[in-house]
């Protein structure tokens, strides 16, 4: 059978089981374009190519899929490099598809030529050119299985335009890729698991910190086994939301800068840390010196690079967290009563529960529509973030009991991801309620993907805490800057309800506590397109607890009874 390259593309993408792919076209694209015109796969046209590798990032975490992107050479491959980084830092499985001029035309600085091979390498997991029509469903299917397996993370491949239109005779091969320099992780040591049930089972203060590596791995369900059959309490990252369900006694919420303090004093007092699909970011561990100073660590980690990089591990596991817990769980001992450490725990739960103040006249307090989001869904819908204050108080004030139920740029802190991320999240989940909390200055970065939401009728909820503020760096500014608010004053904006119908979306403006209900009821009976919710929020909230930057975690300002 004669095909082309761009039908062969096409092709090896339904063999991946794609069914959405997030894209915008260019010359350089065309032939994979026309394709698409008579393919089955769902094509959303976004209206920037940021928007279309964020739509398919949350695609992909709301899913457990590979999210597909799709754009031109040049600008618009180099359009993706923000979206490219921000899957590798949290370990999405992407594969981004990029243009490319003419193979006769490349490295003579032809219209529209980037070397975005080049340009991507730190960020993406692998890269390919593509430079042989023969070499498409060979290098797709690599893409894919490099993507999706160990730890997963973004896969550029660069289809040189001349390559998607040469037609060959092809006959689908479904043989199983092999990589020579590229092994699948497979079974963990038992000689560390059985060092590792030792360390638990003789623990009189153990704690689990659990990460996205436990939610890349589909181990909630083992994670929730051994926390409940050894009484042992859990914090998160804030990959890990939804990693342990937020609402059981053993939660202890999300640790670190703006974690709460239960989970940071919990840290320093444990004798034993199980570290599961965690990396120990800066954020997480504060000052490294005084993280978990009396414990020994336990670290389960797929990418045995990440095992000692920034915290020495004591017992360390390579592995899948799932293959690894499973391995576990029959070495445990069952822990029946409750010790004196769950009394410790509850007593700082008393002591130092997550609090914030009264509104001024016409203002709300963010928290408040984060709570509120909360017991409208009791915790059944997907809540994208922005990045700033607006990720930490979704963080703190929603109860994630699911995993994939919550989705935001975490490692590199992407302004301008959630609602695109929002708009991938509902398209993988049609039957759940999306909401994206946002903050004024987030939102306004990829504010264009409204035009996309309402074309193919995709009804999320955006929730802008607005405060006028690029919030988070007015609030370093306050603590540690003598109040200079240098450049962070957002008062002139849209009206952010006008753009909304501008674009044939609801708009609604909220700047009263008893309205807040309401509208989020409102918001959520809507079915057939995006729904923008200005929210009034107090200008000057803050985000608390906060653990100054390199100081210990157990030095928190705020979030204590005599803040």
């Amino acid at each position: 059978m004669k095909l082309k390259g761009a039908d062969i593309l096409m092709h090896c993408l339904q063999r991946e089981g794609v069914e959405v792919v997030f894209g915008y076209p260019g010359g350089a694209v065309l032939p994979i374009y026309d394709a698409l015109y008579d393919s089955p796969i769902k094509h959303i046209l976004v209206r920037h190519e940021q928007g279309a590798v964020h739509a398919a990032d949350g695609y992909a975490r709301a899913s457990g899929k590979v999210g597909v992107c799709l754009a031109t050479s040049g600008p618009g491959a180099t359009n993706l490099v923000t979206g490219i980084a921000t899957a590798n830092m949290d370990s999405v499985p992407l594969v981004c598809l990029t243009g490319q001029v003419a193979s006769t035309l490349i490295g003579k600085d032809a219209f529209q030529e980037a070397d975005i091979t080049g340009i991507s390498l730190p960020i993406t997991k692998h890269g390919y050119q593509v430079q042989r029509t023969e070499d498409v469903e060979r290098i797709i299917k690599e893409a894919f299985f490099v993507a999706r397996t160990n730890r997963p993370g973004p896969v550029l491949v660069d289809l040189p335009k001349d390559v998607m239109a040469r037609e060959i005779d092809f006959e689908a091969n479904d043989a199983e890729v092999k990589i020579r320099s590229y092994r699948v992780m497979k079974g963990v040591n038992s000689g560390q698991i059985i060092a590792a049930a030792e360390a638990i089972n003789k623990a009189q203060r153990p704690v689990i910190y659990a990460g996205g590596g436990v939610i890349a791995s589909n181990a909630a369900e083992e994670l929730r086994q051994m926390a409940e059959k050894c009484r042992i309490p859990v914090t998160t990252t804030l990959m890990g939301m939804g990693a342990f369900p937020g609402t059981s006694y053993l939660s202890l919420g999300m640790l670190g800068m703006h974690g709460t303090r239960y989970a940071n004093y919990a840290i320093g007092e444990c004798d034993v840390l199980i570290a599961v699909g965690v990396r120990f970011d800066d954020r997480v561990t504060g000052k490294l010196e005084t993280f978990a100073p009396h414990a020994r660590v336990i670290h389960i980690d797929i990418d045995a690079a990440e095992i000692g990089k920034n915290t020495a591990a004591h017992i360390p596991i390579v592995g899948e967290a799932r293959e690894a817990l499973q391995a576990l769980l029959p070495r445990l001992k069952t822990q029946l009563e409750l010790t004196e450490w769950h009394q410790i725990i509850a007593k700082w739960k008393d002591e130092f529960p997550l609090r914030y103040g009264s509104p001024s006249e016409g203002r709300i307090m963010p928290q408040h529509i984060v709570e509120t989001i909360y017991d409208l869904t009791r915790g059944d819908a997907i809540i994208t973030t922005e990045v700033g204050q607006n990720q930490m108080w979704a963080a703190q004030y929603y109860f994630y009991n699911e995993p994939r139920s919550f989705i935001s740029s975490g490692g590199l802190g992407t302004m301008g991801y959630g609602f695109p991320a929002a708009i991938g999240a509902k398209l993988a989940c049609p039957e759940k309620t999306v909401f994206d909390i946002a903050g004024d200055g987030s939102i306004q970065m990829n504010i264009q993907e409204l035009g996309t939401a309402m074309q193919y009728k995709i009804p999320v909820i955006i929730c802008i805490l607005n405060n006028q503020y690029l919030g988070m760096v007015r609030q370093w500014q306050e603590l540690f800057h003598q109040g200079r608010y240098s450049y962070t004053d957002m008062s002139h904006q849209p009206d952010f309800v006008k753009l909304a119908e501008a674009y044939g979306a609801v708009g609604m403006r909220v700047n009263r506590t008893e309205d807040v209900r309401e509208a989020l009821q409102e918001a959520m009976q809507v079915t057939d397109r995006p729904v923008i919710i200005d929210f009034w929020v107090e200008r000057e909230a803050g985000v608390y607890p906060m653990v100054p930057p390199g100081e210990s975690i157990l030095n928190m300002l705020g979030g204590d009874l005599n803040e």
